[in-house]
């Protein structure tokens, strides 16, 4: 969407706080032996409380209110019965709708003990993010934000995985633009426009550039021994810094 006037800006920062708050308290409350499906009842009932609804569910009918992807996963995985085990690399994307607005986040947690690669994972993937957004302003090339991803996961000796990408969010989850790579694309000549809403979502993994999906038709997930991190704001662009919904 495009924002038009103030109650839109508002309406995006009331939704953009609450899965900010739930996304957090949900990296803090995840330990060695809950399962995903514990950690999701518990986002859910913190959505609920707030009034709001889970975007995933209402709009893909996602078996979940939340996703949430361990180690090899990448996105999209399915709340159920694994257990989270210490060192793992757990990754919560939290979505959610409230009074027609829909604003999506996501961030990356390192169960400890931490392994030092875990670590430089998530530290190079939140950087990308950070990097991405200071490209994210109106007439800019949207490629910039891709090729501002790409150089920080080179930099660090990651990947970026090509094939998950930010995207148009604000009246429905997934709008346009529907795809923002994460890397840099040379034929990509559309812009960033003033009030445009969208995600930013940097993909990185020890192994591999191309997630595959499961057979349970959702979880996109590398090889054997991979570890993904992701981090993700939901901002509106501007003509300087971006206004970032996604914080609290």
């Amino acid at each position: 969407m495009t924002i038009e006037t103030q109650n839109d800006l508002e309406g995006l920062q009331r939704i953009g706080r609450i899965v900010s708050l739930v996304l957090h308290q949900m990296l803090e409350k995840l330990e060695p032996g809950m399962t995903t499906a514990e950690l999701d009842a518990f986002g859910a009932g913190l959505l609920a409380h707030h009034g709001a609804r889970s975007a995933p569910q209402i709009t893909y009918n996602f078996p979940g209110a939340t996703c949430i992807s361990i180690n090899e996963e990448a996105a999209h995985g399915i709340p159920g019965p694994r257990r989270i085990e210490a060192g793992d690399v757990v990754n919560v994307d939290v979505s959610a709708e409230l009074d027609g607005y829909f604003a999506d986040t996501g961030g990356t947690r390192v169960v400890p003990p931490a392994a030092d690669v875990a670590l430089r994972l998530c530290h190079a993937t939140r950087l990308a993010l950070d990097n991405a957004m200071l490209e994210a302003r109106a007439g800019a090339r949207l490629n910039q934000i891709g090729k501002a991803i790409a150089q920080v996961a080179k930099h660090h000796r990651f990947r970026v995985i090509r094939n998950l990408c930010g995207h148009g969010v604000g009246r429905a989850l997934h709008e346009e633009p529907g795809h923002i790579p994460g890397y840099f694309d040379a034929q990509d000549r559309r812009e960033l426009r003033e009030g445009m809403v969208i995600t930013i979502e940097p993909f990185l993994s020890t192994k591999t550039s191309i997630a595959e999906q499961a057979d349970d038709g959702w979880t996109l997930f590398g090889p054997p021994g991979t570890r993904s991190a992701q981090y993700e704001h939901t901002m509106v662009i501007t003509r300087g810094h971006p206004i970032i919904v996604t914080r609290h």
